[in-house]
């Protein structure tokens, strides 16, 4: 399971303060307890299936309460801590409302995925594919330069471009498939091991993801120039 934080004291009145965005004794804003967690600064679980509209209340709320125009006669400390915690809540709110990003921040939280981490490898069942794919690349390139006829290669590419993103649709299935049984496992309690199991398979997911889209991307920037 998730380590804890240690419990976190007010910088103020020394009380503790721990899971609150105000302390309950003196009422000063406070210091987020270690590594910000986004789910925590939502006070939400760290499951992948989030309400929308629930999360868009709650930024909206808390943008309120930790904007810094709240803080204009407040001491320096706390004019310091109201723009570090709105920038943390406007990060935080873009990575869980978007599923892939959040999907990427959980299983970097778990220490099962590093920052910037897409292993550029073709899934092996297309492997042809990407071969023939590359080649239709190189010789649009070469028709480019030379002057030549572009039309059936042009063709060709707009079929692999949709061939392509058929199978970013795929995966993204499987990605939402998997992040399911990833709550469903939290709501049981699954163990050390079974959690693992689930984070490796939507890590597996999550790079065959970059894979094809790089691809679906750079076929559409090649085609956008001819």
């Amino acid at each position: 399971m998730p380590v804890t934080n240690p419990p976190l004291v007010c910088w103020n009145c020394h009380e503790r303060a721990q899971g609150t965005h105000f302390c309950p004794s003196c009422g000063k804003l406070q210091q987020a307890a270690g590594t910000t967690d986004f789910f925590a600064l939502f006070g939400m679980p760290r499951k992948l299936w989030i309400e929308m509209n629930a999360l868009e209340q709650r930024f909206l709320q808390l943008s309120w309460k930790l904007h810094p125009d709240n803080f204009v006669n407040a001491t320096e400390t706390e004019r310091e801590l109201s723009l570090k915690r709105s920038s943390e809540l406007n990060d935080a709110y873009r990575v869980l409302r978007d599923p892939v990003a959040r999907v990427e921040y959980l299983l970097g939280l778990e220490k099962m995925r590093k920052e910037g981490e897409h292993k550029q490898q073709a899934p092996p069942e297309l492997l042809e594919e990407v071969f023939e794919l590359n080649e239709s690349l190189d010789e649009l390139r070469e028709a480019k330069s030379s002057g030549s006829d572009l039309a059936a290669l042009k063709s060709r590419l707009e079929a692999a471009e949709k061939s392509f993103g058929e199978n970013l649709g795929e995966v993204d299935a499987q990605l939402q498939e998997a992040a399911r049984t990833w709550d469903a496992g939290i709501d049981a309690n699954a163990d050390d091991a079974a959690r693992k199991k689930i984070m490796a398979r939507l890590n597996e997911l999550l790079n065959r993801r970059s894979y094809i889209r790089n691809l679906v991307v750079n076929v559409a920037k090649e085609l956008g120039e001819v």
